[in-house]
Formats: structure tokens, sequence, C-alpha cells
């Protein structure tokens, strides 16, 4: 891609679809939901819920949490939750750089995690759990969280759980079987997609941030495009941009205009998806109007 890059004048590539902090845009939901947590972890709360749907910046927004958090927290952070309660406690452990005994037990694995969050506490410092996809948890392992949280002093928890998620975390939280999990979660925020003006921004953002420095280089009738096809959801919306400027440079153009998104859009199928849902609802109401 170096040819890419360099007809760009770009240092590296703009639109990738992997996680970098580096290109973070704080777009208004995103730096709501920052703040949200901010505030919740300075309050000592014990359960924070973050949501969204895929492609909606989760992974990218507990980076930065996690890069923004002070020095008086410890952080600790699981990807992939998708894991027995134990196993889970065992990855919290080796996260905190806990030692534990050769084939610890149940009894010895709380023991010494209870002893290593005390410690911390000792230190003046709160440790904040942050779970990732936390919708694949298993309610065994989402009950297991909720013991460990029981853990406080007179003045404070000893743990802190932020849950990053999909929907399908609400409707998994809405079981009887974690309904005490559920009435401690105080904090939580929806992340929703960028709007129209804010994909246009956030295109014009993450090209900057690249180190492009020339004139407006998507047409604002592309950057509206763009909005329709991804629905303002980041990830589409890197994944188009990032197909239509291969469309220019394949042309060796410097501007990208609606045709070359819409060569982008046949090209993905999941914005392709959403052109067939937007065509077949405005052949629905032309035929509504006709009648």
């Amino acid at each position: 891609m170096t040819m890419y890059r360099n007809h760009f004048g770009l240092r590296e590539m703009p639109f990738g679809i992997t996680p970098d902090t580096n290109f973070a845009y704080a777009c208004n939901t995103h730096q709501e939901a920052l703040n949200t947590l901010l505030v919740a972890v300075k309050n000592g709360e014990g359960f924070i819920k973050i949501t969204g749907e895929v492609g909606t910046g989760k992974t990218l927004l507990c980076r930065r949490f996690l890069a923004t958090i002070d020095q008086s927290h410890v952080s600790a952070y699981i990807p992939n939750p998708y894991l027995e309660p134990r196993t889970l406690l065992l990855a919290l452990a080796e996260e905190l750089h806990l030692s534990l005994p050769k084939d610890v037990d149940q009894h010895q694995l709380l023991k010494e995690l209870t002893r290593g969050l005390l410690n911390f506490a000792r230190q003046g410092k709160t440790v904040v759990l942050c779970l990732d996809e936390a919708q694949a948890m298993p309610v065994e392992t989402l009950e297991a969280l909720r013991l460990i949280t029981n853990l406080e002093t007179e003045k404070r928890k000893l743990i802190q759980v932020v849950l990053f998620g999909q929907p399908e975390l609400d409707q998994k939280l809405e079981g009887e079987s974690v309904r005490q999990l559920r009435q401690r979660i105080t904090f939580q925020y929806r992340l929703a997609a960028l709007g129209r003006e804010e994909v246009d921004n956030y295109l014009a953002h993450r090209l900057r941030v690249a180190g492009y420095r020339g004139n407006r280089l998507f047409t604002r009738p592309a950057a509206r495009l763009v909005h329709r096809w991804s629905d303002g959801v980041p990830r589409l919306v890197n994944i188009l941009a990032h197909k239509s400027l291969l469309v220019l440079w394949g042309e060796g153009g410097r501007q990208v205009a609606r045709r070359h998104v819409r060569i982008a859009v046949d090209d993905t199928p999941s914005a392709g998806a959403r052109r067939w849902w937007w065509g077949g609802l405005r052949s629905s109401s032309a035929g509504a109007e006709a009648n």
C-alpha cells in the first residue's frame, strides 16, 4: 500500500478497522461515554455498563478509558470473557500480577485475590476491571464477578467492573438469575452511531492524523453517501472510506466523489444489505404515495 499512501501524501493508512487510540475521534457519544466512565470510577461504583452495536467503537472507548484513568487506579483488561468463573478469576489474578501457588484451589484463589485487592487498597489504589465483549460471558461467570465486587472496606469497593458489550448484554442481564448484579449497575451508557456532520468531520480527522494535508478529499455529497450506507457506524465508515480511496487511487484521481462511494458500497456486503433495504423502503413509499 506504499503507492496508495504516496499518492495521497499519507504517513499511514487512515481507515484501518483495528482500534487505534491515535485515531480516536471525540464525537459526542464517545465523549459522553468516557465522561460517564470517569465519573463512575471516581464515585467508586461497583458495576458500570457500556453497550453499543457492532462497530460503534466499544473497544476503542475501552482503550481510551484505560489510558485516561489516573495512577490512583490499577487497571485489568480481559478482551474475551467467554470463560468459566474459575478461569476468569485466574485471568484477573494474572492481570494484577498476583503470585499464586501451583494448582491453586478455589478457596486459595479467592483468598489470594482478596489479599491482593486489600494490598492495593492500602496503597490508596482501586482496581478497575474492564471486560470487552461482555455479552459472551456465561451467566455463572457474571455471578462470580458480582461476588468479587462484594469485597469492600468501610469506605469503598475494592474492585470496580466495567462491562463493554453488544445490546445482547442487556438481554442477558434481564435474566432472573442475575437480578442482583443488574441492580448494582448504577452507571450505564449506550453508544450511538455518528451523525451526518460527524461522519464528514470523522473522515477529515482520520485523514489529518494519517498525515493528509491537501484540499478536501471527500466531497460533501460523497461524505453524505458514506453516512447513508454506513448508518454512521464507524467500522463501516472506515471500510467504505478505504475502498473509495482505493478506487480513486486506481483512477489516479484526487477527490472522492459519489460514484467512488457507490462502487465501495457495491463491494461491501454489510453496506449492500443496507442499500437494498433502503431501496425497498423507497419503492414501498413511492407505491403508497401512488395509491
